[in-house]
């Protein structure tokens, strides 16, 4: 039962305006209602395996040696003669007898290194009576390769807000950077005794030592993986209990289920100590010893002693050891123990949050208040109306169609977007309104916090008490004390992001016991229609200590690729966090007009990694994290079920993207491993001969589709690939880059990939061309030698390069981003590049003097390189251009096949079909494979026609009409799920019988495959048929007559044949 606050602590209004006696409020509670302080304790939720024998767990070091040592420090000491002699032996004895310095010290020290430590003490001593002080700041250290040791003077229960912060160092330096090549164990002890007879302070002694694990090392999957000796640190096994090695047993076997920490807590026998165990992949967080401190401080427990053992399978596993401050009147260790462990995790997944500082402050948010101080923090960055009225009443005035107006408007609104709400300037509010920030958390806990106030496991700590005792305040009432609070229009808005963020969150694994990332899907309904004119379906956002990212889709039924944006430095990076939703939501957008003929709607995710972040363990907890929004938690204190105020089920498909290729077997094989029935289906790109993944650059998929328009231009024009000039940006290590290079045959002037720029006015050695695009290597190992003398290569690293013509390149990185706006040529095919490359502010650089544009056509492989604005004023002066949206969505059209093929085959089918045998591909995968190739080219061939037909006829930009065309298609396949067409059995027989792939119907037949996969996918599937075979063959403005024509000719088509019986 939770306890009352003390009338006599004031009211609940006023303590709502000073923390501090809330604090005060909560820790004098009625002590009737909590175990006496000396009372046994409280076992009502420790299981009997979790109550151990009241010992160490660990055998204690003796040095046998000790009092020799200590008599040749003695000798030593006299014989340097900075200590007054007769002060030496009380000196040595004070230092080996009272301190209770662990016996590991003096078996693992010198004599001279234990002479100068105690020198350094008796200066600390001279010090201290000099300025008249009691208390003795002891600081002493002595670091080598194979570990260190660090003695400092300590005050229990309190964290160190200034001075060395040892155990913040110690993070950096060791136990953040162990590897299984080099990991560090720690052993840190708390003295008996103080340091002096006026100070009441004690030493706190860490002893670092190399690891030194078993060998040989088991190999992964290996049977002898997971038995703890067999990966242990030979020491470790010296000094660990039978009963320790069981307990660190098992929590390695948890460890290697699941990706998130296993927190366990043990209860000492004929004591009120706890012991905290926790167990977590190796290097998954950053800060993390240091962190678990300032929580148990902040409950007012101190640690009498604390492991860190490394393991050889990539384990790590602390053990720390728990006990109440003594007279303390914070909540009893029997309660708060309970807390510190469902906080660990948020600890886990936010060590370094600067709105929890227990240090620093008296007042500090608790940990779940200081978590959701740092979410809202990362949201308000994103999505505080930055452009406001006073843009909006701009953009009313200006005429965006005109190019040097629309280049004015898009400046100003990145300068409103850099400037109006910066980082520091949001978190200068959130640490001025402490009140605010606490009642909005609690706005939102008692939405999503599972079980609410009925819920007995809670226990009586700041965020409990603040959600079952405070005043919830509704969303008006909220909006009211935030207008009274804030002090100006930038406070209000920022505040108001806060609730905005609390009202769109629809669930959210915040209180989920494990977890490696919070994650959080949201209600899209916030976004300002002024900055995201198309409101998408659903946004998932993720936070993590070293990441951040997003999900968005347009449609239920979505799929998109997962991108990684890197940043090359810190001003980079800087400028990625502001833009990070932008980009997603214009790539999402984006994807959305691209995936009009399939079944799935457009989505995209990024992940924006800090600078020293690990890519591949940010898309492995981000990952993880949405999947507990989509996975039912069913395991209780790992994933528990959640408050879902979405009410449905939702699947995302997932696919690769910039910096994610290599990573989408980890996320089936991890849906898999964690229950999720579609986990076949959730990811596209995976390794095709394990997994039965359609890789885009093997099959040249996104070429297929690219190629299709360059090839409709030529066969429209009447044109000869080998007489076509071209530039491509992306060059030969990419996807599009190699199959661009591999599939054409015209003459290519330049390149630009990542490496620099080359450029040969006589066209590029095709040989030479080939042969990096066959090996995947960057224009940097192209052979010079293969230039003309007009010809030149220009690599990023270099500076001041003299051009053939005479010109010098300063620098090769500023050359390389702007390249692509000096050069001419029939073609220009981006195949890779950064997002809106060519923009309206330098779309006239790609004007000659007489107004003609440097390229005749434009065929755009790379999604966004150009804006919309620059594609219509290149379209104005003259370039046939065909957008990304069209161009490039034949790996859109294989992966969603892939992902069909997975709804569809069953596991032991897919596992025979689709997986490679002996190293080949089974005949199905192969006639699978080439279906899609098939579907690819007609698909891409029928809108090139569309498009092209609809110019000649209306005189529209091309781009303008590819839009139209997708946004008609994908309003009219919206319409058509809505109707009841779908329940007609011949015309869903008709349909959905050119949805499947021939190899699938042959195989399973029509009726079982439209049996097998989600009618809500089948239904998406049949309006984009319709759709799309509409709106290609009558035009965006087709009329109902010929609408009812279609679906006519449509029941007219014969139904696929049935599999064969013996299939």
């Amino acid at each position: 039962m939770a306890p009352s606050i003390d009338p006599s602590s004031n009211t609940q209004a006023s303590a709502l305006e000073d923390v501090s006696k809330v604090k005060s409020a909560l820790l004098s509670a009625d002590s009737s209602s909590q175990p006496s302080r000396s009372s046994q304790p409280t076992r009502s939720h420790t299981p009997i395996d979790h109550i151990i024998a009241n010992n160490a767990g660990y055998t204690d070091t003796v040095f046998e040696g000790k009092a020799d040592q200590a008599a040749q420090v003695k000798q030593l000491l006299s014989s340097k003669g900075f200590m007054p002699p007769h002060l030496v032996t009380a000196e040595v004895d004070w230092f080996y007898q009272n301190l209770g310095i662990d016996d590991t010290y003096f078996a693992l020290e010198s004599v001279e290194t234990i002479a100068d430590h105690i020198l350094a003490l008796f200066g600390a001593k001279i010090m201290a009576y000099t300025k008249h002080s009691n208390s003795l700041d002891i600081d002493l250290e002595k670091e080598s390769d194979n570990g260190a040791v660090f003695i400092h003077s300590s005050q229990a229960g309190k964290s160190q807000a200034q001075g060395p912060q040892w155990e913040r160092r110690i993070d950096a330096n060791y136990l953040d950077k162990s590897s299984v090549d080099k990991a560090y164990r720690l052993e840190t002890y708390r003295s008996a005794g103080s340091v002096s007879a006026q100070s009441q302070q004690q030493l706190r002694c860490y002893f670092l030592a190399k690891c030194n694990f078993v060998e040989p090392p088991p190999a992964p999957h290996s049977p002898s993986f997971g038995d703890i000796r067999a990966v242990s640190d030979k020491t470790f096994l010296t000094k660990a209990s039978d009963n320790t090695l069981d307990i660190y047993q098992s929590i390695m076997d948890q460890v290697l289920r699941r990706q998130g920490p296993v927190i366990e807590m043990f209860e000492v026998e004929g004591s009120r100590e706890r012991r905290i165990v926790i167990g977590y992949r190796m290097g998954t967080t950053n800060s993390f010893f240091s962190a678990l401190s300032d929580l148990y401080h902040f409950y007012g427990l101190f640690s009498s002693r604390k492991y860190v053992e490394h393991f050889s399978n990539n384990v790590t596993i602390i053990s720390i050891y728990l006990n109440p401050l003594p007279a303390s009147n914070s909540p009893p260790i029997e309660h708060s123990i309970h807390q510190v462990m469902k906080e660990a995790s948020l600890i886990y997944v936010l060590p370094d949050n600067p709105f929890f500082q227990p240090a620093l402050a008296e007042n500090t948010h608790a940990v779940q208040e200081a978590t959701y101080a740092y979410v809202g923090w990362l949201f308000a960055q994103h999505f505080c109306n930055r452009l406001g009225q006073a843009y909006q009443s701009l953009r009313n005035l200006l005429n965006e169609n005109d190019s040097q107006q629309a280049a004015i408007l898009n400046e100003i609104k990145l300068r409103f977007r850099e400037e109006t709400f910066t980082r520091q300037s949001i978190q200068e509010v959130i640490e001025n309104h402490p009140t605010l920030i606490r009642l909005l958390y609690v706005h939102f806990a008692n939405i999503h916090y599972p079980g609410g106030a009925d819920d007995q496991e809670l226990v009586p700590t700041l965020s409990y008490q603040r959600l079952v005792k405070e005043e919830v305040l509704d969303d008006n009432q909220m909006y009211d004390r935030i207008r009274k609070a804030a002090n100006n229009t930038h406070e209000r808005q920022v505040l108001e992001a806060f609730l905005f963020f609390n009202k769109a969150v629809l669930k959210t694994n915040f209180y989920t016991p494990t977890k490696v990332a919070l994650s959080f899907r949201l209600d899209p309904g916030f976004l300002p229609e002024v900055e995201y004119p198309v409101k998408p379906y659903g946004i998932i956002f993720v936070v993590g200590a070293e990441f951040r990212g997003f999900h968005v889709r347009f449609r239920d039924v979505a799929r998109g690729g997962i991108r990684i944006v890197r940043s090359r430095n810190r001003e980079n990076y800087s400028i990625n966090q502001r833009t990070l939703f932008d980009e997603n939501y214009a790539l999402a957008s984006t994807q959305h007009l691209k995936n009009k003929e399939i079944p799935e709607g457009g989505a995209k995710g990024t992940i924006l990694p800090t600078l020293d972040a690990n890519p591949k363990l940010t898309f492995e907890k981000y990952v993880d994290a949405i999947l507990d929004l989509l996975i039912k938690g069913q395991t209780p204190g790992v994933k528990e079920e959640i408050v879902d105020l979405l009410g449905k089920e939702e699947i995302l498909f997932l696919g690769p993207d910039e910096g994610t290729a290599d990573l989408m077997d980890f996320a089936a094989e991890h849906a898999r491993a964690r229950g999720a029935p579609w986990w076949k289906s959730f990811t596209t790109g995976k390794t095709a001969a394990t997994l039965g993944g359609v890789p885009h650059d093997v099959w040249g998929m996104t070429s297929l589709s690219v190629r299709q328009y360059i090839i409709g231009i030529y066969r429209m024009l009447g044109l000869k690939e080998q007489e076509v000039t071209k530039v491509q940006t992306g060059g030969p290590d990419g996807d599009l880059g190699s199959n661009e290079i591999l599939l054409s045959v015209d003459k290519t002037l330049a390149i630009i990939d990542g490496s620099g720029v080359i450029y040969d006015p006589v066209g590029l050695n095709r040989p030479e061309l080939v042969r990096l695009a066959k090996a995947r290597k960057m224009i940097s190992d192209f052979d010079a030698s293969m230039l003309s003398p007009q010809g030149y290569r220009v690599l990023v690293e270099q500076n001041d390069v003299k051009l053939p013509t005479g010109e010098v390149i300063p620098d090769g990185i500023a050359f390389r981003n702007t390249a692509h706006l000096r050069f001419k040529a029939d073609l220009f095919v981006p195949c890779g590049g950064r997002p809106e490359a060519i923009n309206i502010s330098n779309v006239n650089q790609l004007f000659d003097s007489d107004g003609k544009p440097h390229f005749k056509y434009i065929v755009e492989g790379a999604n966004l390189f150009i804006t919309r604005q620059a594609r219509l004023e290149l379209e104005k002066r003259g370039a046939i251009l065909y957008p990304d949206a069209s161009a490039n969505k034949g790996g859109v059209t294989s992966s969603s096949l892939e992902v069909l093929c997975g709804l569809s085959l069953e596991d032991a089918e897919y596992v025979e079909s689709m997986l490679f045998k002996d190293g080949k591909p089974t005949n199905f995968y192969l006639s699978y494979v080439r279906d899609i190739q098939t579907i690819i080219g007609r698909n891409a061939r029928a809108e090139f026609d569309a498009i092209w037909r609809e110019n000649i006829e209306t005189g529209k930009p091309r781009s303008t009409i590819s839009t139209e065309l997708s946004t008609t298609l994908n309003k009219l396949s919206e319409e058509l799920e809505a109707t009841d067409l779908f329940s007609n059995e011949q015309l869903r027989s008709a349909v959905l019988g050119q949805v499947f792939p021939l190899t699938l119907v042959k195989k399973v037949g029509l009726a079982k495959l439209i049996q097998r996969i989600p009618e809500a996918y089948a239904r998406s599937a049949f309006a984009a048929k319709v759709a799309a075979s509409f709106v290609y063959a009558n035009g965006p403005n087709a009329s109902h007559v010929d609408f009812y024509k279609h679906i006519s000719t449509l029941l007219s088509q014969p139904t696929p044949p049935a599999a064969p019986a013996q299939q």
